[in-house]
């Protein structure tokens, strides 16, 4: 079978994620003209569209508004995020978003490729083991650590929010690397209902323990995982310190993505 190249890649991106598959865990979806307005648990709001339909500068102007005021009066979400990619046809809604009250964060790249790719034998430190936790004090533990590697405060929002997906029985699994009892990387594979897709999501490693291939085997754990489960492609977005990492696991950069955050 001929590889897929980032043209049919992306299309197929479009085409199978931008829909309902992208949010599995929404309490709640709102149609705005083209706009999904999501509310999901603990407070959060997301907004994401297949596309804008054309819209011009002025629609979009309205469209912006008309989303931070359903969000601002008709829920009680405390933070919005709006995912925008760097292929899109948004003429305007980079001023729209900042004009509305919507930060931008730093882009990620839309990282997508076939899933066989991604399988590999990598050779592991000695001492470290890789598997999949389901139990509350090993997910606490994986997140504390995941806070950690990306230099963040410990906190329990990240641990409620997984434990809320595991309660949902949604098909996410949390793999970890541990080594001497200790959590030392981990990541999350999300397989997406309805589509061809798995997501490799959350990938972080302490420190200390970066460079030797860990990161690289829990990616190859998971794409075997990915494959009994009859996912052939894998998408992710990406940090430029993990976007090396995938891109020589077998992944392409297609494009881009950047969030632009609103908080009550």
């Amino acid at each position: 079978m001929t590889p897929m190249d980032a043209t049919a890649l992306l299309r197929a991106y479009d085409e199978q994620l931008r829909t309902d598959a992208e949010t599995p865990s929404a309490v709640a979806v709102t149609m705005l003209g083209p706009l999904r307005l999501v509310e999901f648990a603990g407070g959060r709001g997301f907004v994401t569209y297949r596309d804008l339909g054309g819209s011009d500068a002025g629609q979009i102007e309205r469209l912006v508004a008309a989303a931070r005021t359903f969000f601002e009066t008709g829920s009680s979400v405390a933070g919005v995020e709006w995912k925008t990619r760097g292929h899109d046809d948004a003429p305007g809604l980079h001023d729209a978003l900042v004009a509305g009250g919507f930060v931008p964060e730093e882009p990620e790249s839309i990282m997508l490729g076939e899933t066989a790719s991604l399988v590999a034998d990598v050779p592991l430190p000695d001492g470290v083991t890789l598997r999949k936790v389901r139990e509350e004090g090993e997910i606490r533990a994986m997140c504390a650590m995941q806070d950690r590697a990306f230099g963040e405060e410990v906190s329990e929002y990240h641990a409620n929010a997984i434990l809320r997906r595991i309660a949902r029985d949604d098909g996410m699994e949390l793999w970890i690397a541990e080594a001497g009892g200790e959590i030392v990387s981990a990541g999350r594979l999300e397989p997406v209902s309805g589509t061809d897709f798995a997501g490799l999501w959350g990938g972080a490693t302490l420190e200390a323990w970066r460079g030797r291939g860990i990161y690289r085997a829990l990616i190859s754990a998971r794409a075997r995982s990915a494959l009994a489960l009859g996912r052939t492609l894998m998408h992710s977005d990406s940090t430029e310190y993990s976007r090396p990492i995938l891109e020589r696991s077998g992944l392409v950069k297609v494009s881009t993505t950047t969030p632009y955050l609103w908080r009550r």
